[in-house]
């Protein structure tokens, strides 16, 4: 059983789990047999990102026999992703005993890599995982799968090149490689970035900062500080500022009251995850449409965090409508006609989805298909920012908007926060990561055999190692047996 399979390595370290781990790696036979028909001076697939999406479309990757990957991020080593970048939360919303990016192997969830060290009491008692602690499991991951992951390295522009794709780097030995499928595993901000309101674009950059911003926390002691929006990251940044010794925070909140049910959560199944992708547009909006507009609220350790200060203050029905610098501080207007001032204004407002933010994909980002190019939907399900995520094919790499227009765009594999309103949430949360990279890597594997189907052909017609070599059997004349049993 599992619980004596994890006792088994209970406070013993992590030299004894990773044994566990490379055993049981031996005995599923992994890495996959290699398939795949070399092409000189061609990689058969690049990640672009190695935090948890890049790493575990890796894993299934390779258990699927691709071997001629590259893994590509421009973050320092043991920085990718957010937890030790712009994330400030303390702990993750996500349950303790969530597989993530284990992809089915008990010996790489963080439950197993925790008790390693600490031991099973340790585990019962801990409620909820520490960020760093999230980070530290992430790099233990990498280290333990020898994920060869090229830090430093940034994709500056995707060609296409006939058949193929041609990636513009900074960062690596060259300037430049060919690419069969790329897969765009760049997290929460994938397709897009942060969402800047209008209402701060003629505001001094010293006066606001986005919470994905790198931010003086220190300097804003002493400081009144205003926070737009009261989502997780909102809140998050909230705190970071009281702790931090701002004289007041003040949440500025357009909507009338807290968001307090995660919808989703409500509805997460296997089901939901394998089977939300097939559902008709008007289901699959639908759903994203509503959990969009409930929101997801702010965890309750992170609320807590900010309103056990005397300083903290959440108005409601607060909606922003234009800023302007007032000597050094910020004239905030509201749409009520009232206004606020602050010496600083963090935007706690989330990213938006824009492939023109991207600007690895040029002018070709306007050849993706859109939500918004496709449906339509009710008059009381309008929601402008979900149309437009892209409208994926159901193996996670982009639609032409044209037919024939980019017909390159089918190489690219969208396995990030963009994917969510097309796949479901497969491809960026703890959850479901484990399944959507299944899911990625039959679709890349399916596609690599089909075009490389002629050679595995040949292959098949030039196979020629016996099984038998003719001396384990005699042939015999039927007849001549037949008269044999007559006279016996």
């Amino acid at each position: 059983m599992l619980e004596d399979r994890l006792s088994t390595i209970d406070g013993r370290g992590l030299a004894a789990l990773e044994a566990r781990l490379d055993e049981d790696l031996g005995h599923l036979c992994y890495p996959g047999k290699d398939w795949v028909p070399p092409r000189t001076g061609v990689t058969d697939v690049v990640i672009i990102g190695a935090g948890m999406c890049g790493m575990v479309a890796w894993l299934a990757l390779t258990t699927g026999g691709m071997r001629n990957i590259r893994v590509l991020d421009r973050s320092p080593v043991g920085y990718e992703g957010p937890w030790l970048n712009y994330a400030r939360m303390e702990t993750l919303r996500s349950p303790k005993q969530l597989t993530g990016p284990a992809f089915g192997h008990g010996a790489l969830t963080f439950q197993a890599w925790y008790r390693a060290q600490f031991g099973a009491q340790a585990w019962e008692t801990l409620d909820k995982i520490p960020r760093p602690m999230w980070m530290e499991y992430l790099r233990w991951y990498r280290k333990a799968l020898n994920v060869p992951v090229e830090n430093g390295v940034s994709v500056d522009r995707v060609v296409a090149e006939g058949d193929l794709l041609r990636l513009h780097l900074s960062g690596a030995p060259e300037d430049t490689i060919l690419v069969r499928k790329l897969i765009f595993a760049t997290g929460r901000d994938g397709l897009g970035g942060p969402n800047i309101p209008s209402f701060v674009e003629q505001l001094p950059r010293e006066l606001w900062a986005h919470t994905a911003d790198e931010i003086d926390f220190g300097a804003l002691k002493g400081k009144r500080v205003a926070v737009i929006g009261v989502g997780a990251s909102a809140v998050d940044n909230a705190a970071e500022a009281l702790e931090h010794g701002a004289a007041e925070v003040r949440h500025l909140i357009r909507r009338k009251e807290m968001p307090t049910i995660n919808k989703m959560m409500g509805i997460g199944s296997y089901g939901f995850t394998c089977g939300f992708a097939d559902l008709p547009d008007e289901w699959r909006w639908r759903f994203m449409q509503y959990s969009f507009s409930t929101q997801t609220p702010p965890p309750h350790g992170s609320t807590l965090r900010v309103s056990r200060h005397p300083n903290a203050y959440f108005h409601f029905g607060k909606s922003v409508s234009a800023t302007e610098k007032r000597g050094h501080a910020v004239r905030i207007g509201l749409d009520d006609g009232t206004s606020h001032e602050a010496d600083f204004l963090i935007l706690g407002t989330g990213f938006n989805v824009d492939p023109f933010a991207r600007t690895e994909l040029g002018e070709a980002a306007g050849e993706i298909l859109l939500w918004e190019d496709v449906y339509t939907p009710p008059e009381d399900e309008q929601r402008s920012d979900l149309g437009r995520f892209p409208y994926l094919n159901g193996d996670f790499t982009f639609r032409e908007k044209v037919s024939g227009a980019a017909p390159w765009l089918k190489n690219i594999y969208c396995f990030n926060y963009a994917a969510t309103a097309s796949m479901g949430k497969v491809s960026g949360d703890i959850p479901g990561v484990s399944e959507g990279a299944d899911w990625l890597s039959r679709s890349v594997a399916s596609t690599l055999y089909a075009e490389d189907v002629a050679l595995h052909w040949q292959s098949m017609l030039a196979y020629d190692t016996p099984e038998l070599v003719g001396d384990e059997w005699e042939p015999s004349d039927l007849q001549a047996a037949a008269m044999e049993g007559k006279v016996a």
